[in-house]
């Protein structure tokens, strides 16, 4: 496989599971980004403990703070990034943040639905518009004119339970904010590679897979070291006729 060749990425959601995961694989490549940004809400708290272990050895690390759901904290986030590139660009953004609230279709409310919309689909379009200056920058520095995760991308971790023709095992668990707020994030997904495309910037949208992470849960089917591989994968060989798609850690086209 061909290996991603980046000079920074940032990961949102990055203190546990596949965000931590991405982290990890990053700092382990043959050829590390020079800066990888793991963004959390609490930095220095106990749930970002592992992180600040790793960024005891590793230079290139930097723990950013970030909430996904304000505005205020995503363009001091970004802010903070840009002057910790000095004058280059952000090669990678990959929305990971996300949060589920376990609720059946009689059961929703307003409050739930407003919550996991606010994180997993508007938290993505204010972060893509915030750092949407530095990707443009780091398109605009890489040679050639093709798309690639190289050069600049978005990536959005969407779900195989936002897809209106799969509605995946809604027999074990109908999470309709949850399925909503992923299928309302395609979308996102597609609309920002229509966008973003003139900026030379590639959006794509990924399913990372059942994992077994906190929100996985206890039937999930594969580990956050596979699924993440898998999708960087995906990502090394992601090239212009792949964006605005929607596809599968294993690199197969998911159905709308």
């Amino acid at each position: 496989m061909g290996e991603l060749c980046i000079r920074s990425v940032l990961v949102t959601g990055a203190n546990r599971g596949i965000g931590l995961g991405f982290v990890r694989q990053f700092l382990q490549m043959p050829k590390p980004p020079e800066r990888v940004f793991a963004a959390c809400r609490d930095p220095k708290g106990q749930q970002a403990q592992e992180l600040q272990n790793l960024a005891s050895k590793h230079p290139n690390l930097v723990i950013t703070q970030l909430n996904v759901t304000d505005p205020t904290s995503i363009k001091a986030a970004a802010a903070r990034v840009e002057e910790q590139l000095g004058g280059s660009g952000l090669n990678l953004l990959i929305n990971n943040a996300g949060i589920a609230k376990m609720s059946t279709l009689d059961g929703e409310t307003l409050e739930d639905m407003i919550q996991v919309y606010t994180t997993n689909t508007v938290g993505p379009l204010l972060l893509g518009q915030a750092f949407l200056p530095l990707l443009k920058k780091a398109a605009q520095g890489s040679p050639g004119t093709a798309l690639s995760c190289n050069k600049a991308a978005i990536v959005n971790m969407s779900s195989s339970a936002g897809s209106i023709e799969e509605v995946y095992v809604w027999e074990l668990g109908q999470v309709v904010s949850y399925r909503c707020s992923k299928a309302a994030l395609n979308m996102l997904t597609k609309c920002q590679s229509l966008g973003y495309r003139e900026h030379g910037i590639l959006c794509i949208t990924v399913h990372p897979g059942w994992v077994q992470t906190d929100m996985g849960g206890p039937q999930s089917q594969i580990t956050v070291e596979e699924s993440v591989k898998g999708m960087l994968k995906v990502l090394s060989s992601a090239s212009e006729k792949d964006t605005g798609t929607f596809l599968t850690w294993e690199g197969k086209v998911m159905p709308w």
